[in-house]
C-alpha cells in the first residue's frame, strides 16, 4: 500500500492540494490512502473546501484521520458553545479565538460572530451537523499503525514529568495501544521530537507525528538554522524512529507531504 502522509494542514487547503500534487497523490493508479496526522482546521481560510475533500476521500475509504488536540479544541467549543458565545467579547476572549476555533466554526456553518451569539442553540445545532463533526470527526482514530510505522498526532502516550505541553521528562509506556481516553488527549499535546530524545520510542517502528513545528528539531536537535526566520528548515525532520511533518503552514505557506509504502496490520478479531 502506499500511504501519502501529511499533519497539521490547518485549513490551508491549497497548500495542501499543491503538496499532494508534487508528491504524485493525484496521478497515482494504484491502491492508496492519505493519512493526516491531526489538526485539519483553525488557521487558514479554506475549511470548507478542505472538509469537502476529505469527505470525498473518505467516501472512495481513502483516507485515515489521526485525531489531533485541535479536533479536542473543537469538541470543547462546540460543547460549551452556550458559554462561549453568550456574546461577542465572550468568544474574543476566549483560547478558542485565539487558536482560530472559533473562525473554522463559523466559516463551516455560514455564519457571523453576532448571528452565532444571538442564537448560540441554532449555531450549536447547526455545528453539529456539519460534515466535520458528523462524520470527519467520527471517523478519526488515536493511532494508526502499520508494519513499519505508528502515525499519531503529538506523540505515543508516555509517562511524563513536568507541564503537559512541555513536560521536563518522557519515558516509554509498553502498554501505550491501550491507554485510555485522557492519556491519548495529553499525548496529543506532546513535542513528538522532545519524547524520542527522551527514549519513548516504539522498537522497531519509526513513529510520524504532526503538532510540532519540524523546524524545531532541525534547529534544537540536530543544531541547523533557527526554529523561524533565517535559516529556518520546515522541511520533514527525520531520524531513526521519528519522522515529525508539522510544517507550521501558517508560518511557512507550506505542507509536508511524504509517501511512505507500507502494509497494514491485520489483526485477528
Amino acid at each position: 500500500m502506499k500511504y501519502y502522509v501529511t499533519a497539521d494542514p490547518h485549513g490551508f487547503y491549497d497548500e495542501l492540494k499543491n503538496s499532494l500534487a508534487e508528491s504524485g497523490f493525484f496521478e497515482e493508479k494504484g491502491p492508496k490512502k492519505l493519512i493526516v496526522c491531526g489538526d485539519l482546521f483553525d488557521r487558514g481560510r479554506q475549511a470548507k473546501e478542505l472538509q469537502e475533500f476529505l469527505v470525498r476521500l473518505l467516501e472512495r475509504d481513502e483516507v485515515v484521520l489521526i485525531r489531533g488536540n485541535h479536533e479536542d479544541l473543537a469538541t470543547e467549543l462546540l460543547h460549551n458553545a452556550w458559554k462561549y458565545f453568550a456574546s461577542e467579547s465572550s468568544a474574543i476572549q476566549s483560547h478558542h479565538y485565539l487558536n482560530g476555533t472559533v473562525d473554522t466554526l463559523l466559516a463551516l456553518t455560514d455564519r457571523t460572530l453576532s448571528e452565532a451569539v444571538s442564537d448560540a442553540r441554532s449555531f450549536y445545532f447547526a455545528a453539529t451537523e456539519t460534515p466535520f463533526f458528523s462524520r470527519l470527526i467520527p471517523a478519526m482514530c488515536d493511532y494508526f499503525e502499520t508494519e513499519r510505522h505508528i502515525f499519531v498526532h503529538g506523540w505515543i502516550p508516555c509517562r511524563t514529568e513536568g507541564s503537559l505541553t512541555a513536560p521536563a521528562a518522557y519515558r516509554y509506556l509498553p502498554d501505550w495501544r491501550r491507554a485510555e481516553k485522557q492519556e491519548w488527549t495529553f499525548a496529543r499535546w506532546y513535542n513528538g521530537m522532545n519524547a524520542w530524545k527522551h527514549g519513548a520510542r516504539e522498537a522497531g517502528k519509526t513513529v510520524v507525528c504532526g503538532h510540532w513545528h519540524a523546524s524545531y528539531g532541525h534547529a534544537v536537535l540536530q543544531g541547523r538554522g533557527s526554529e523561524f526566520g533565517e535559516g529556518a528548515d520546515f522541511s520533514p525532520f527525520a531520524e531513526e524512529g521519528i519522522l515529525a511533518l508539522d510544517a507550521c503552514t501558517s508560518y511557512s505557506k507550506r505542507v509536508n507531504c511524504v509517501v511512505i509504502e507500507d502494509e497494514p496490520i491485520v489483526r485477528e478479531e
